[in-house]
């Protein structure tokens, strides 16, 4: 049987770079050969990469890579599925670790009604507390919301106003919950699941939002876009994600990415870099 060839990756102009604004360097996945991942993102112009922290001991390991690496960047937050053993100690933690200049987020967190991994109501009592945490240290929050669309956003208008903003991660709602999302001052991130042929309410929420409230990520080492969909994912791959959201706004790739940096940058408050 003839083997399937793969698109290549689509090449950004030279001077144009992208944000991938949610990875999980620090997972097993990338340990054989994190550091050659990380210089092949950075060739294909996704030059900075923001690793997530989903429980106290991946917050602290996505720390120690942002001290690392200048253009990798952490969050510190503790997942829905790993809320069942976070302890007052643990949130003291968090604090501490928050102070760090290169933590540019609170999170990931939310509930996952999906998998369920810890009860119901222990994700809800964290939530609820880890918002008001992530408010009190000034910082974005990065919202993971799967399979609890309703109670998810009924914290988040309780909780509001969020001057720091925020952002819904891998977003999975429709255009209607998008419109609820940005009144919120939220932005959208788009994983690339966006590629995906059958992913229709995503297509439309990422052709129509205001291109100024979209992010990108990977969610790495999951969510493979096409066409290595069941694969391992990298930060690289984002590039197919851009295009297409490019393709889907009868845009240009070079908007997308020069947009959705800007974007990132003023929502992570990231410093400035050279163009590649």
């Amino acid at each position: 049987m003839k083997k399937k060839k793969r698109s290549p990756l689509p090449l950004l102009p030279a001077g144009v770079t992208v944000v991938d604004t949610h990875c999980h360097l620090e997972m097993a996945a990338y340990q054989p050969d994190r550091e050659e991942v990380l210089q092949a993102s950075a060739k294909a112009g996704v030059t900075r990469v923001i690793t997530i922290g989903i429980d106290l001991e991946t917050s602290r390991q996505a720390l120690e890579l942002a001290d690392r690496h200048g253009d990798v960047f952490a969050t510190v937050g503790v997942h829905p599925h790993n809320v069942a053993d976070i302890s007052g100690a643990d949130y003291e933690s968090l604090r501490s670790l928050a102070a760090y200049p290169k933590v540019v987020a609170y999170g990931e967190i939310g509930l996952d009604y999906v998998k369920c991994y810890a009860p119901k109501e222990q994700q809800r009592e964290h939530f609820q507390r880890q918002i008001e945490l992530g408010r009190e240290l000034n910082l974005p929050l990065i919202i993971h919301d799967r399979g609890a669309h309703d109670e998810t956003m009924a914290a988040l208008t309780a909780a509001a106003p969020f001057p720091a903003g925020g952002v819904m991660h891998c977003f999975s709602g429709n255009i209607h919950l998008a419109e609820q999302v940005m009144e919120l001052g939220f932005h959208i991130s788009i994983p690339g699941v966006v590629t995906f042929n059958k992913a229709e309410e995503l297509h439309e929420v990422a052709a129509r939002v205001p291109l100024s409230t979209l992010l990108l990520e990977t969610d790495g080492p999951f969510l493979a876009p096409e066409p290595w969909r069941g694969k391992r994912n990298m930060p690289a791959y984002i590039l197919y994600t851009a295009d297409k959201i490019a393709r889907l706004r009868n845009l240009s790739l070079e908007e997308v990415a020069r947009q959705t940096t800007e974007n990132a940058e003023k929502l992570f408050r990231l410093p400035a870099r050279t163009p590649r």
